[in-house]
């Protein structure tokens, strides 16, 4: 991965967690933020594939275009 396509964020874990992630990358031989990226690619893969979650964000959507609509003065 280029260091260009990439951005930083900040992730606060409770440090029991931390300590597992850290044990699972530490196991494997890699870095932290490898595992990491690797199990949220792993959870954004099974929302896109989840029914509700995509009626979730139908929902969201709507919602966000009659609020936009609203502040447009279109209603």
């Amino acid at each position: 991965m280029a260091k260009d396509s990439t951005k930083n964020i900040l992730l606060r874990l409770d440090p029991g967690l931390a300590e597992r992630l850290q044990t699972v990358a530490s196991v494997e031989g890699r870095s932290v933020s490898d595992v990491a990226r690797e199990a949220i690619a792993a959870l954004v893969d099974q929302r896109r594939q989840d029914a509700r979650f995509s009626r979730l964000l139908e929902e969201n959507l709507t919602r966000h275009e009659e609020s936009l609509r609203r502040l447009r003065g279109d209603d």
